[in-house]
Order: structure tokens, then sequence, then C-alpha cells
């Protein structure tokens, strides 16, 4: 009996150190946070040559670390030369962001947790005049009817790209039964204009989700590398379109097309300034540009239907790609439209935000964060996360229990100071739990311009695609409910609302395609109701 209790207590202590190995490997800094313009003790007594040359070499090492930390995750990633390029560009986003802070994952959760209760303290302040409500014209109002019947009639294509997997995940019941038969018969003639692996799966759940037939395909691609995304074209006569329809993201490949988040340039025809675009969404685009053009699927196509408009959607990732590859086809078909569900924020300089307003339309659900998460607004959450947890004096398991429960149940956020002022920056000497170096700048009050992010070269500023419409919840469904109980209002947006990242239980569910489709079936079922209210009714919707 001592024996097998030894060897439990042995097996327990390797499952302790093998835990305790990942996590360092994982979150600690080999470097101790010396990569900060400014490292901790802020020595002087270097000249300007000797200090850019430690910095230099500094940020080269941190960048190094990253990176092996990102092929170590992404192992099962074919390392090819767009594979190592997105491993570099990932590297050098982490080492960067995380240069300037002392954060250990529970100072981040805490943080979260402030930020989340901050944000209802002041939402719940606002009284009603001082909400500034924009009354849209009876030309405005119809052609948001318009747009919003388009984006539920494209909606299922997009969530279409996606295959099998988000098929099930909609249809965990009976979406097997639907469509294991087809998994499992060969049809290869059937098949000719699918490429990738689990084909038949795939097609299958694509005929599901769209009701269209196997004619209607003109070509589905489930090929997936870095930079390369999924994407299907096929025929809807119902719009008397072709569509182009761009998958999200469902792989490590596109998690590593998503962190390329440099930006670069966008050679287009038309004469504009500064168009830049997401690094990584814009090889995607490319690939698929490759694709369509030169591989002929396009011209394809249109030998079937050259009377139909070119219509390109996707969502997430995939709305990214879908956007730029509609100012990439503009010149060659300039009746393209596309439809952006939950875009990045970060994809389009100003000038390209500017000039897809004409054919571009983004569809935003809530709080969702994908469209409120740039390079830049992930700078603005980390400066929010230090000012909150280095103004906050409470222990942290409080914190974060008090936040749980919240964020579970509801009830009164907690009114902690979350904001420094002057003389408290001054002052301030014990952060969070007495962390006494959140911050490894030499003062904990440092101003946004000494960010290694604000590089305007590098990382500029970046802006969603097209016009915005945001669907907003008007009655309460639970912290987490589901969204057929919640009811939800259609309005054209500002870029400008989605410039801070918001905290709260749906930012990430209010991201799902699924959830985005049903919102928009409640939507388009309410409006449809209230057709006859002043103000609400329109014309009959149109690809316009």
């Amino acid at each position: 009996m001592h024996r097998v209790g030894h060897g439990v207590c042995q097996h327990e202590s390797w499952i302790v150190m093998a835990a305790t190995m990942v996590t360092i490997f994982f979150v600690f800094d080999p470097l101790g946070g010396m990569t900060s313009p400014h490292p901790p003790g802020c020595p002087e007594h270097l000249d300007s040559n000797n200090s850019n040359q430690l910095l230099t070499g500094l940020k080269t090492a941190a960048k190094s670390v990253w990176e092996t930390r990102v092929m170590f995750c992404c192992c099962c990633v074919v390392q090819d030369d767009n594979a190592r390029v997105a491993f570099s560009s990932t590297a050098d986003l982490f080492s960067t962001y995380f240069s300037d802070t002392d954060l250990v994952p529970s100072d981040i959760a805490a943080g979260f947790t402030l930020l989340h209760q901050q944000q209802d303290n002041i939402s719940s302040s606002l009284e009603p005049q001082e909400v500034v409500t924009h009354f849209p014209g009876q030309s405005q109002e119809a052609d948001l009817d318009a747009e919003v019947e388009n984006c539920h009639h494209f909606m299922p294509f997009a969530a279409a790209a996606y295959g099998w997997p988000l098929y099930i995940y909609r249809n965990p019941f009976t979406g097997l039964c639907r469509i294991g038969g087809d998994c499992c018969r060969s049809r290869e003639t059937e098949y000719d204009a699918v490429e990738g692996d689990q084909h038949n799966c795939h097609f299958a759940s694509i005929l599901k989700t769209t009701g269209l037939q196997y004619r209607d395909f003109i070509h589905i691609s489930f090929h997936d590398k870095v930079y390369e995304l999924p994407f299907i074209v096929v025929l809807d006569h119902r719009k008397e379109a072709v569509v182009v329809a761009v998958r999200g993201t469902m792989s490590l490949q596109d998690v590593l097309t998503d962190l390329s988040a440099e930006s670069e340039n966008i050679e287009l025809e038309a004469k504009l300034q500064d168009c830049v675009a997401h690094k990584g969404i814009a090889q995607a685009a490319r690939y698929i540009y490759r694709r369509l053009v030169n591989d002929g699927i396009l011209s394809q196509a249109f030998s079937v239907a050259p009377e139909y408009r070119l219509v390109l959607v996707g969502h997430s990732l995939g709305a990214g790609a879908a956007a730029l590859l509609a100012i990439m086809l503009r010149k060659a078909y300039p009746q393209v439209r596309a439809y952006a569900f939950s875009p990045p924020r970060g994809l389009l300089s100003k000038s390209l935000y500017e000039h897809s307003k004409d054919f571009i339309v983004s569809l935003i659900l809530g709080m969702d964060v994908i469209p409120r998460l740039s390079v830049t607004n992930m700078e603005d959450l980390k400066r929010r996360i230090l000012r909150v947890i280095a103004n906050c004096n409470k222990p942290k398991y409080k914190i974060l229990l008090h936040g749980c429960w919240y964020g579970l149940f509801g009830g009164n956020p907690d009114n902690s100071p979350t904001e420094l002022d002057e003389a408290n920056q001054r002052a301030l000497t014990q952060p969070l739990l007495g962390e006494q170096s959140l911050l490894t700048r030499c003062s904990p009050g440092y101003s946004s311009s000494d960010s290694p992010l604000d590089s305007p070269t590098k990382y500029p500023p970046l802006y969603p695609p097209g016009r915005i419409i945001h669907l907003e919840e008007e009655s309460g469904s639970g912290r987490f409910g589901c969204c057929s109980a919640a009811r939800y209002r259609a309005r054209w947006a500002h870029e400008a609302e989605f410039g801070k990242i918001l905290i709260g239980p749906k930012m990430l569910t209010d991201h799902l395609p699924n959830i985005v489709n049903q919102a928009l079936d409640r939507v388009v079922a309410d409006r449809t109701a209230c057709v006859s209210c002043p103000g609400q009714g329109g014309p009959p919707a149109a690809v316009a």
C-alpha cells in the first residue's frame, strides 16, 4: 500500500512539473521586460549609440523567443515560405505588444473584470438625453431595409463556406444523420469542381445550408494553407448573382493569417492615396484573386450566366478577404457588391475605407469583439487594463470572484476607482496586490505616444470596410441567453462607434456565424411584421 501511494505521489509530481514547465515556456519572459525603450532602472549613463544597440539586440532576442513559442504551438502547420513569414510576423507583433508590460495572466483577468464593471457603471450613469441618436430619412430607411434583406439572404452563403463543422455545430442532433450518407457515398463525377480534403462532407453540408442544387456550383475549394483561404463560387438565381463566399477562421493556418497584422500596400489602378491594408488578409485576397481570374473560375461562371452580377461575401476573416477582393475586382466588374459579416476592424486605410463605402456593406452584431479588434485598439485596451489594475488595491481573488459572479448572474457592478487622476499617478507606489512593476517604464502613467505599437508605418490605424449596419440588442435575454429570445434593432452606424473594445459576456458569442444568422432572422421577421408602420415600409429589396 505504501508503494502504491508513493507511486501515485510520484505520478502527481510529474504532472505538476510538466504543467509548471509548460507555463514557464509560454509566460516567462527571459529578458525580464528589458525590451522597453526605458528598461527597469532607466540607466542614464549609456550614450545613445550604445543604448540603441542594446535595445535592438534585446528586441531581436524577444522576437526570437516569441517565434520559438509560435512555431511550437503551430508545429503541425506545413513549414513553407508563407508559414515562415507568418511566424515572423506573429512573433514581431507579440514581442512588440508585450515589450512594455510585466503582467501575469491573473492580472489580465482582473483587468478585464474591472473594465467590464467600469463600462457598465458608465452606461448606467448616462441620462437618456446624453445619448445622441440619428434619425435617418425615408430614403435611408428604405435603403437600410433593402440591405438588411440582402444581408439576410447572403449570410447562409458565408456560413456555408465553413463546411461540415459549422453545420454539425448548428445541428448537433440531426446534422450528422443528414449529411452522413453523402460523406460515405462516392460521387466523383459530381465533385469535379471540388478540391480539398473531406470534400464530399463539405459539399453535402453546403447543399443543405444554401438549399441550392449541384448544377449551381461552379467551384468549391477547401485548400487550406497560410494566406490561402477556402472559398466557394456558386450561381444564385434568386438574386441573379455569381456569389463568391470566403471562409473565416477555422484552423491554425487561418490564425496565423489573422495575426500577420502589419500593413502593406495594395496596388490599385484607382487613383487613391495611402492604399494599405492588413498584410495577412491582403495576401489571402490576392491568392483568391489569382484563382478566380488566372484560373478562369469567374470566366466560367459568367459564361454560364453572363447577365448576372458579382457578389462577394464572407464572415470574420473571410469578410475581410471578401472586402479586399471586391476592391481588387471592381475595375473589371464595376457592379461588384460585397457583404462583410463581422469583419475585423484593422483592415483598411482611411482612403480605402472611404472608397469602399460605395459597394461594400458590413454587418456587426451587438458587442462582437472582432469588428472592434485592431492593433491600435489592442494597445488602447492594454493601457486601460494597466490603469485600472494599477489603481485598485483590492485582493486579486476578490476581484476575480466578484467578477465571475457579476458576469454570470449580474447585480451591481463594483464601484472601485478605476481611473487615475494626476495626483494619484504621482503618488501611486502600490498597485494591485503590491505588484511593483506592472509597467516596465519609468512611470506608471506613461503616455500613449511612448507605445511601441504606435508606429505609423508598420501598424497605422486601420478601419472596417464599407458602410456599417449595426444590430443592437433591444431586450435582454440573460447574460448569455439564447439569441432567439433577444430582439434587435438594425441601424446605420459610423466606424468611430467601434473604436474601443467592449468587455461583456457576449463579446465572443456575438461573433459566431450561427448567432449572427439567428439575429438576422429575427430582425427581418420583426421588420416584415412592421411593414405597415410609418417609416418602416420600403420597396422590395434587390442587390443595389
